[in-house]
């Protein structure tokens, strides 16, 4: 059975890609160098995937920082404001991508947001009416050369037109059908190009497919690809969706001259039922998403075997594949010693993914499968018990009654105590919660995990840094403080640490945004809270200053969508459990006399089914109860603060809001505040801080722009309930330019009460 990958992780297996393009930003080597480090990693996974036997290789599937960007460069969509500053290519690329300040002027980067339902970050195109789309680039085609350069031969990938166009923003009068010819002459002569090369697979990416699509929507997409594929020549063409099924969409789908179509059999509910009603054509390839892109659990060969045999029904010919690309998994296994192996064996990273399809490709149609060896030892892990039961946890969850999510006074009664409390006046200023991980800081994490300092030293250094940013904090006259968090590797990983319940990697790095990788923790059973977490740094912070200092939390949901989960119990259940082991922090912080407790919520949204009718249903029924279990038992004068990372919030504005927080921070500063519209359009209870600077960019925004940033909001949102402050924690920013920015946050935010007062 022949094999496929949709993508593969392409920072490297240390990381080399993120090492190599910050050191390119810092100047400290050359675009060469930066080139070289790409190219070997290129090579490095073509290789691998080779060897594995994958009959499929994707090339194309590397980007410096954002395949959506790639696609926006190749056709020419990139906006002028950035080619105009007269940079290199990689360099105008980098612009886009992270914003630009400098000799060559000044340019904010490209809006940011989620990656469908992932911890991914893609970057919006922005088409202007001026925005001719063309064929301009090069790159999908010098990486096919690349690749043949060493014998593989690969499958081009490339984001498909449709979700180009669904996903970017409109900045004009023109609309998405003023730019559709465009964009199909644009991917006409991209197939033009493949022709030229003998490429005999290309694949065209379209996630947008598997989102609710209106008749027009469908129209729009089948006019699309009547075009391209007239012009497709000798190139085979697959079009390959994930992250859902494609029930909108599928008879038109099918119905296309596409010679493979690619499903996903694992988040896709209704992909078997579409098979059944509708069948699958004779004339296609099926590539079978039948294995997780999305999760790190091993694979049951027993039940995939099962599922591709079933499939043969509808098709005799198959290709098994991942669900997804695997971007959103850690790179492998291999890099990991002191997993035990009790643990590792329930397993498999890309690397191992790849193992597994080899080991199934040659299982499936075998004779007997059941007896050979790859087949037993896989199922012999699932015949195991591996999960760590906590019948007081399992209990606790069960017993949970209405009165457990609901704070007994409530906001508004609230919000009159608090002030009385906290006097902070009109437009209080303060952060998001981190400040920046500086060396000392990472070295101090680093010393304490090798042993060279004890317990005792580690925190000294950790009160150390504390005072550090306490004090810049009062140098700036920032309102509300944070203790900066010097002790958290990450804002989910450091919980975690401190959950029974959790098992943790050494380097199980995966790919958030550009150079940005975490290293999700994984949920491998029951979870407790066994210690308090934060509460001695945040009592030590807040001892410092008489101004209120935040105690800083990471909520219930984020933890969980920011972990690998389990797969064997719901994440409701999962949900609850951790909500619980944070409400016995939240309440522990109250009593240390900590006033003001911020939960993050960073990830809310990420986990929101893509089909609206299961939002309520399948998530939100439970996401914003397990928000409210951590905080309903506070006083009411303790202030609960919320934030949200970046996402379309507009349409869960009022479930946000049942959060019952009474302060919540939007990362919203790159959407140019779009958010405050809906906000008064639902009439938004809570207190809020739409983010008036964007931190995942290096520039340091003045204070007239902050200014204007504050008179848009004022606008739509009543200065009795505006916060002020940055749009993220700012742990990946330097010292220097922190400093700068807020104290020119504090500028502005006195201009406008000067303003206000006159």
């Amino acid at each position: 059975m022949n094999s496929s990958l949709i993508g593969f992780p392409r920072v490297g297996k240390g990381r080399e890609l993120k090492f190599a393009s910050e050191k390119y930003f810092r100047k400290e080597i050359s675009t060469e160098a930066l080139e070289k480090v790409a190219k070997d990693l290129r090579k490095e996974h073509w290789n691998l995937q080779q060897s594995a036997g994958i009959t499929h290789i994707p090339s194309n599937d590397f980007s410096y920082y954002d395949n959506l960007l790639d696609v926006t460069v190749l056709l020419n969509a990139l906006p002028n404001g950035y080619k105009q500053l007269g940079l290199n290519e990689r360099d105008t690329y980098f612009a886009a991508a992270r914003g630009y300040q400098g000799e060559a002027g000044d340019v904010k980067a490209l809006a940011m947001k989620k990656w469908f339902n992932t911890n991914y970050h893609y970057l919006v195109p922005e088409l202007f009416d001026d925005t001719e789309i063309k064929l301009a680039g090069d790159k999908p085609f010098a990486e096919y050369e690349e690749a043949k350069e060493i014998d593989v031969l690969t499958k081009p990938v490339i984001i498909g037109g449709f979700t180009f166009l669904k996903l970017a923003k409109y900045k004009g009068s023109k609309t998405i059908d003023d730019f559709t010819d465009q964009v199909a002459n644009a991917y006409i002569a991209i197939l033009d190009r493949f022709n030229e090369q003998g490429v005999a697979w290309v694949q065209f990416d379209e996630p947008i497919l598997v989102t609710d699509l209106s008749e027009e929507d469908v129209a729009l997409f089948a006019s699309l690809y009547e075009k391209v594929l007239a012009h497709k020549g000798n190139v085979k063409v697959l079009l390959q969706t994930y992250f859902g099924d494609i029930r909108d969409s599928y008879e038109e789908v099918i119905g296309l001259d596409f010679d493979g179509i690619g499903l996903d059999f694992l988040e896709g509910k209704q992909t078997v039922e579409l098979l059944e009603t509708y069948g699958f054509p004779a004339d296609k390839t099926l590539f079978a998403g039948v294995l997780n892109g999305k999760n790190i659990w091993k694979s049951d060969y027993k039940k995939v075997i099962e599922l591709v045999k079933g499939l043969g029904n509808y098709s005799n010919d198959i290709v098994i594949s991942t669900s997804c690309s695997l971007l959103h998994v850690p790179y492998t296994l291999e890099n990991e010693t002191s997993l035990p192996e009790e643990v590792s064996q329930y397993f498999a990273f890309a690397k191992e993914r790849l193992q597994e399809i080899k080991e199934l490709t040659e299982l499936i149609g075998t004779s007997g499968y059941e007896e050979q060896e790859n087949y037993l030892v896989n199922q012999q892990v699932f015949s195991a018990d591996r999960v760590y039961e906590d019948k007081q946890v399992q209990a606790a969850v069960a017993s949970l009654a209405k009165s457990d999510f609901v704070r007994d006074v409530p906001r508004k009664e609230r919000r009159a105590i608090q002030k009385e409390r906290l006097r902070l006046g009109l437009l209080p200023t303060t952060t998001i919660g981190s400040f920046p991980q500086t060396k000392e800081v990472k070295q101090n994490r680093s010393k304490y995990r090798k042993g060279d300092i004890s317990r005792a030293e580690y925190d000294e250094n950790i009160k150390g840094f504390i005072k550090e940013c306490i004090d810049l904090q009062e140098e700036l006259g920032l309102d509300v403080l944070v203790h900066g968090e010097s002790e958290r590797n990450d804002m989910v990983e450091f919980f975690g640490e401190n959950l029974a319940g959790y098992v943790f990697t050494e380097k199980a790095w995966v790919q958030s945004y550009g150079t940005r990788c975490v290293k999700p923790p994984i949920i491998f059973g029951d979870i407790r809270r066994e210690n308090p977490i934060t509460v001695f740094y945040s009592e030590y912070a807040q001892s410092l200053s008489d101004k209120p200092v935040k105690g800083m939390l990471t909520g219930p949901v984020t933890i969980l969508n920011w972990s690998f989960p389990r797969e064997d119990i719901s994440l409701r259940e999962m949900a609850f459990q951790i909500g619980l082991a944070i409400r016995e922090e939240v309440l522990d912080l109250e009593e240390a006399g900590i006033k003001i407790i911020q939960i993050d919520e960073a990830a809310l949204k990420e986990k929101l089914p893509i089909r609206r009718e299961e939002w309520a249903s399948e998530y939100l029924d439970w996401a914003i109860p397990a928000f409210r279990l951590c905080h309903s038992g506070v006083r009411p004068e303790t202030q609960v603060h919320t934030h949200m990372c970046y996402s379309e919030f507009e349409e869960i504005v009022k479930d946000i809001d049942n959060m019952d927080a009474d302060v919540i921070s939007f990362e919203a500063s790159r959407s140019k505040l779009t958010i405050i519209d809906a906000l008064k359009a639902n009439q938004f209870e809570t207190e809020v801080g739409p983010g008036v600077y964007d931190i995942h960019s290096p520039r340091v925004p003045s204070a007239e722009e902050m200014v204007a940033v504050l008179k848009n909001a004022l606008t739509k949102i009543d200065e009795e309930n505006l916060w002020i402050n940055p749009d993220c924690g700012l742990k990946t920013r330097g010292i220097k330019e922190t400093k700068e920015s807020l104290a020119n946050l504090v500028a502005a935010a006195q201009i406008i009460k000067d303003a206000i007062s006159v």
